[in-house]
């Protein structure tokens, strides 16, 4: 057949580029069912990795319960960390008693909130050298469980990413090197969202890991597999990581208590958790568990002329035990809001509440406004937590799926610089904040501008402290997150900053400035407010936001 206005060679020629682009769009959908076909390969072999591991440490407690009858695993779940420690010192109660006893609570616990991601059988072998040891370390037979980011010498540290399955740690990282110095026994790793940067706890090689009171929220992120294990009993004491509040959103959700350090205070050598290349907010490794003291007892004991001698780059300060034990009236800042975002009711409801108690116990309550939490959110925390314009994020999705519950947060990060640029500009007369994220999103792209945002931080940190020490303080009271979000909700929030965060929920005011964040507990999504706070709160929000 003979096209009109086309010779042979001109109908060769679009016969030929058609071909050429059928054939690179049929490749290119190959290659992606291919590449499908081996991350969902890789997903299968790392969920049976961790079958075979839980049924492995399935036996062992089996075992232990056959040859130790006499054990009652309700004595030795109901002891607090210190009256654990204490029985372990004299030998009222063995290492082993305590290591497989919460090694069958937590599988329990798994079985409900899927928050386990590994079993660390070495922990039967260390059991053992336990008992040749003559000196006793302050965590001496304790069990602990590690957040799954944490290297632990011939396991995985997935980050939730299906390529690094299979990709064993060569050595202990320096914490654990210490906590097993210590005499703590690390018997499981917990569950994290892909990539961390999430405040959900969810990936395609684990799955969802589920509140342990309200199965409809989710326990928080990235430390929620910690968050849950802990609060539903499953883990006396825990390890986790924290930069925008990894480590305070899943003890705030699951009502339990969490440190943040200060960035330093305890190695972060012998591990890669970052996903991003930002330094404006410090990472710091902590402890999580039931209640102060046992955060305090973790303290004492990591901070040790160990830990100074492996990792020369942590500042060589022991805890301060007559800061800590002193009764000496506290100045205590507080505020309910930030000027920027809203605590829900039951938030401020608690800061209040906490107010009126601090006074009775004799301390001195001083209201405290940040300054320019406008600037220190869209200028600094913005734009430095994400420097480089989400780019050292995204180079870790290559090659991956992306869980359903990060899709929009991802999306977002990927949208083309040029469009980002675009809507930025139409988008700020009515979305200021939503354009400040978009502008942040861009990068700073140029080394000289990234040097004057480090200076801007520095001004600012210098600014906040010459505050608070006018003020003459020694700790701060402030809101935190509200009550848990539903499954896959944080995704979303964080894949639409501008539009409903932080409007329409309250974000760490001021936590990580602060230095310190004070838990709230309520039972997994428990109390936003009553009727009237609730509509007293968004007409607050629509003035200041």
């Amino acid at each position: 057949m003979r096209v009109p206005g086309l010779d042979g060679t001109r109908l060769a020629a679009l016969l030929l580029g058609v071909s050429a682009a059928a054939a690179a769009l049929i490749g290119m959908t190959l290659r992606r069912a291919g590449l499908r076909r081996r991350i969902q390969h890789k997903t299968e072999r790392g969920k049976q990795k961790r079958e075979a591991a839980l049924a492995q440490m399935e036996r062992a407690a089996q075992r232990f319960r056959r040859e130790n009858p006499g054990v009652v695993p309700a004595s030795i779940l109901s002891l607090s960390l210190a009256e654990l420690t204490r029985k372990l010192q004299d030998g009222s109660v063995s290492p082993e008693s305590a290591v497989y006893t919460y090694m069958g609570k937590a599988l329990e616990v798994h079985r409900d909130v899927n928050c386990l991601t590994d079993y660390l059988p070495e922990c039967e072998a260390q059991l053992l050298e336990l008992k040749k040891e003559k000196r006793k370390g302050l965590l001496y037979g304790v069990p602990i469980s590690i957040k799954d980011t944490y290297n632990y010498k011939g396991h995985d540290t997935t980050n939730g990413f299906v390529k690094l399955i299979d990709k064993p740690a060569s050595e202990d990282c320096v914490i654990i090197q210490v906590l097993k110095r210590q005499g703590a026994v690390p018997f499981v790793k917990t569950n994290v969202p892909q990539s961390l940067l999430n405040y959900d706890s969810s990936n395609l090689i684990f799955g969802q890991t589920l509140h342990p009171l309200n199965p409809t929220k989710t326990p928080g992120g990235s430390t929620g597999g910690e968050g849950a294990l802990i609060s539903a009993g499953g883990s006396i004491l825990g390890l986790g990581t924290d930069v925008g509040g990894s480590i305070r959103i899943p003890s705030s959700f699951c009502g339990i208590c969490g440190l943040k350090p200060t960035g330093k205070r305890l190695s972060m050598s012998g591990n890669s958790t970052r996903s991003t290349t930002q330094n404006t907010v410090k990472r710091a490794f902590g402890p999580m568990a039931r209640d102060v003291d046992s955060l305090a007892l973790f303290m004492r004991a990591v901070l040790c002329d160990e830990m100074f001698g492996l990792d020369p780059t942590v500042p060589p300060i022991h805890f301060n035990e007559e800061v800590y034990s002193s009764t000496r009236p506290l100045r205590v800042g507080y505020f309910e809001t930030d000027g920027y975002t809203m605590p829900s009711p039951s938030m401020r409801r608690a800061v209040l509440e906490m107010k009126q108690l601090l006074e009775k116990a004799g301390h001195t309550l001083v209201e405290f406004a940040p300054p320019r939490m406008d600037f220190a959110f869209t200028e600094l925390a913005y734009q430095g937590m994400l420097s480089d314009g989400a780019s050292t994020l995204l180079d870790k999705f290559k090659g991956e799926l992306t869980d359903p519950n990060l899709k929009a947060q991802i999306s977002f990060y990927r949208i083309p610089h040029p469009m980002k640029t675009f809507l930025s500009f139409i988008t700020k007369p009515l979305f200021p904040r939503f354009s400040y994220i978009c502008k942040s999103l861009r990068g700073f792209g140029s080394v000289k501008k990234l040097y004057e945002h480090h200076g801007d931080v520095e001004e600012y940190c210098l600014e906040f402290l010459r505050k608070w020490e006018g003020l003459n303080l020694d700790v701060m009271l402030c809101p935190a997150l509200c009550p848990a979000f539903g499954i896959g909700y944080p995704g979303k929030l964080m894949g639409c900053w501008g539009k409903c965060w932080p409007p329409r929920c309250c974000a760490v005011c001021g936590a990580a400035l602060a230095g310190r964040a004070v838990p709230t507990l309520h039972e997994g999504g428990g109390d936003h407010g009553t009727r009237e706070e609730l509509n007293s709160a968004r007409s607050s929000r629509r003035r200041i936001c």
